[in-house]
């Protein structure tokens, strides 16, 4: 099967997965809120394909954050049961899972962009490129928080399930900081197979 063909399989396997998540949430302001990021992405990466298609590995990495969105959408972050398990696993005294969330929030957008800042010939310097692909996912974290905080205002108790805070006053500090670790271990750990995939894409072999 060729690459176009996985992504085409991919893209129908996202919507169907989006459109289960979605037959009885446990709440559905939630759900609309979650799977928010998918429903303006999606279209994005589609409208954008011919002309800048991104590699392999970052529109796998995208599926699995979707995927991740979808379950805290339909069962609410505090009470996906995976959570649990880990709760119980770790010891944590709460449901960690929206942490596996933030943490992907960083790690997947942290690839996006440093394949746009190279591919772009934006940045030449790999200490730059670094360092400004941490500000963008720290940025993109910080108007997520600003985003539940604005709900929070808006919709007040109604926005709980959305927060997922679990009575943690520290939530929106420790939500940016998986970002930042989800960021930095994108870096550390998948540079080197993200290079050879965008010299690959460049050099039409993949």
């Amino acid at each position: 099967m060729s690459r176009q063909h996985v992504l085409v399989v991919a893209t129908f396997v996202l919507l169907l997965l989006l459109a289960m998540s979605g037959l009885h949430p446990y709440d559905r302001m939630t759900w609309w809120m979650e799977v928010a990021p998918i429903l303006i992405v999606l279209p994005i990466l589609i409208a954008t394909h011919n002309r800048f298609p991104l590699t392999s590995l970052v529109y796998a990495l995208i599926f699995v954050h979707a995927v991740i969105l979808m379950v805290g959408g339909a069962y609410t972050y505090a009470r996906v049961p995976f959570g649990f398990w880990l709760e119980a696993l770790l010891n944590v005294g709460r449901n960690p899972y929206d942490k596996i969330g933030h943490f992907a929030q960083g790690l997947v957008p942290a690839l996006a962009i440093r394949e746009i800042l190279l591919r772009r010939r934006y940045v030449r310097g790999r200490g730059m490129l670094a360092f400004l692909v941490l500000c963008v996912v720290l940025a993109i974290s910080a108007g997520y928080e600003l985003v539940e905080w604005l709900a929070a205002v808006l919709l007040g108790q109604g926005a709980d399930e959305f927060l997922g805070t679990q009575g943690d006053p520290w939530d929106t500090q420790s939500d940016m900081a998986f970002a930042l670790l989800g960021g930095a271990c994108a870096l550390v750990f998948l540079s080197r197979v993200h290079d050879r995939q965008i010299q690959g894409l460049e050099d039409g072999k993949t």
